[in-house]
């Protein structure tokens, strides 16, 4: 009976470590899958932040460019005011 006994225990062990083996699997299976995930967002990130930088210029010209046009307009309207107190 005690044959029997230690074959259970013996086969119940076994199932335990097939278990584990399995569950050692998934989460190895599920780590390198986070890390391909990460590795993408890193790699996201840095295009976020390329595009971040590229726009932040694209805004200081276009700020720059609207003060330039601003001067001249009102240069512009300078002039018109003056050629309108000539003309009275």
């Amino acid at each position: 009976m005690s044959g029997i006994y230690g074959l259970e225990k013996f086969s119940h062990l076994e199932d335990k470590i097939y278990r584990t083996i399995e569950q050692f699997k998934r989460e190895r299976q599920e780590r390198e899958a986070l890390e391909r995930e990460v590795a993408s967002l890193r790699r996201e990130m840095s295009r976020v932040s390329d595009d971040k930088e590229r726009l932040e210029q694209q805004v200081e010209r276009l700020l720059t460019e609207r003060d330039a046009i601003k001067l001249k307009v009102e240069g512009m309207l300078d002039a018109i005011a003056v050629l309108d107190v000539e003309a009275v």
